[in-house]
């Protein structure tokens, strides 16, 4: 990786300075920058403006998101900042993910955009503040660490105007514009310390918090763009499975971490990124719920539970989990311990439902599960409706059966309880299904055949006008067609 001759990122600049010249990397084999090295780097250069740009295919989907903020708030100032980049070592940065908040209004990904409504008199008018082309006066674009020969070209302010469909101005200049700033304010907070410290006596938690809330339940419901984006991230996440059980033999002979680069590179190919830290859990590790380190070793015999999702380009993410046998067939027990996380899956998308409580699908699945736990002798003589009053499932069963699923794979966090777990489902709603048993290595109450398995399997379910629909359904879930399906890929 190159140096380049500053270390660090330049400071938000105001109108008055952003010719001054670019700060110098301490360290750096070149001491200085002559005159006429800076005045031959400012001249020379094709005219590579964009005209005539289409907006993205999201930009209606976001305005009508941005009408529905504009009527919960009347009257009031909306801050909502993408967030900056953030260091991982010295001088190096993490890749940068817009806020789920402001990608979600703007279809924008860029680091340091804020987006800002402004009260009028019949709702709101929208900017986008944004980072500009880099300077070529000062020398920014190449000197610079985040200049445009460093790290690539931004789009310029009348570019993201096309493409957002958002009049769009200078980041530069917010600081000063909130500062000034009069009235009823909210802000999201967490994701940009400068806007933070510019609106510092102009807002409040509790005024934040809600704006906040808001934003999570609106994400409830998909609109038909969402949809589509999820069901494209469930089709390539179903070929990155599909990679990692062709690739199996080669996992066998290194390590999990194998099986996660596998997963990965289909994930980088077809979206984004992954979505979420991809769990590659072989033998007892399927037993920790997230296990990440993937670390460890792949036997034959043994099973690996795959939780992987991709991303799209779009920042929605699938979230599917599938458990195979390592050498393409199970063994009896784990047939048995399988076949009852599939029995209690399937009654768990079959409550999923216009009209259904959000409890209701992982109550049928936990029943499934305590009928089996009690079936086979592991809570003495208690009956199912008594094991499940204690929650003594729990033990094996651990986790909810489901969650949101959306920008984020745990998504609409923040949306009140009476909203989201004691709310009733809705077309639109999409929510995985992921009920599982596992047997802790080291638990004394089961029989020692048992110890060291784990199985899970989950899927992403749309909730739709009559029913559902499950976007991950072209990977198998039944073992029989689990085992077909492998030696199919295996050849």
């Amino acid at each position: 990786m190159s140096e380049e001759l500053i270390p660090e990122n330049p400071e938000q600049e105001t109108e008055e300075n952003e010719a001054e010249a670019v700060k110098q990397r301490k360290n750096g084999l070149y001491p200085g920058v002559s005159d006429e090295l800076a005045e031959n780097m400012k001249s020379g250069w094709a005219d590579t403006e964009l005209h005539g740009l289409q907006p993205i295919a999201q930009a209606e989907h976001t305005a009508a998101r941005r009408a529905a903020l504009s009527a919960r708030f009347p009257g009031e100032r909306l801050v909502i900042p993408a967030g900056n980049l953030k260091t991982r070592s010295n001088d190096t940065e993490y890749a940068f993910r817009a806020s789920t908040e402001y990608a979600y209004l703007t279809g924008d990904q860029t680091q340091d955009g804020v987006l800002v409504l402004e009260p009028t008199g019949s709702g709101h008018e929208a900017t986008l503040y944004l980072l500009p082309r880099s300077n070529r006066e000062n020398g920014e674009f190449w000197l610079d660490g985040q200049g445009e020969l460093w790290v690539g070209r931004r789009n310029s302010l009348s570019e993201a105007e096309q493409l957002l469909n958002i009049p769009a101005k200078d980041v530069r200049e917010l600081t000063a514009v909130l500062t000034e700033a009069t009235g009823p304010v909210r802000n999201v907070r967490g994701h940009d310390t400068s806007v933070e410290a510019a609106l510092t006596d102009k807002v409040t938690a509790e005024r934040d918090e809600e704006l906040r809330v808001y934003l999570s339940e609106a994400r409830l419901v998909k609109d038909a763009f969402e949809i589509a984006e999820l069901q494209k991230a469930c089709d390539a996440t179903a070929r990155g499975f599909e990679d990692v059980v062709k690739s199996l033999d080669k996992a066998e002979a290194t390590s999990e971490r194998f099986i996660e680069g596998t997963f990965f590179l289909r994930a980088r190919i077809e979206g984004n990124d992954i979505g979420y830290a991809s769990i590659c859990a072989a033998g007892p590790h399927a037993t920790t719920l997230h296990w990440v380190r993937n670390d460890g070793d792949v036997r034959t015999g043994e099973l690996l539970l795959l939780d992987a999702g991709v991303e799209t380009n779009d920042l929605y993410t699938a979230d599917v989990t599938r458990t195979l046998p390592i050498n393409g067939t199970f063994s009896p027990l784990q047939r048995k311990i399988y076949d009852a996380v599939y029995e209690a899956q399937e009654a768990g998308i079959a409550a999923v439902k216009p009209g259904a409580t959000f409890r209701d699908f992982h109550d049928a699945s936990q029943r499934v599960l305590a009928e089996k736990l009690v079936a086979w002798g592991l809570l003495g003589d208690l009956d199912v409706d008594k094991v499940l009053e204690l929650g003594l499932q729990r033990r094996w069963t651990l986790h909810g059966t489901g969650h949101m699923l959306g920008m984020d794979v745990h998504d609409c966090a923040v949306a009140r309880t009476e909203a989201y777990v004691d709310g009733v489902l809705e077309p639109g709603v999409c929510l995985t299904v992921e009920p599982g048993l596992y047997f802790q290595a080291d638990d004394l109450t089961v029989p020692e055949e048992y110890r060291g398995i784990g199985v899970r399997i989950e899927d992403d379910i749309l909730v739709t006008e009559d029913g559902n629909r499950n976007l991950s359904d072209t990977l198998p879930r039944q073992a029989d067609e689990v085992e077909a399906w492998m030696a199919r890929l295996k050849g």
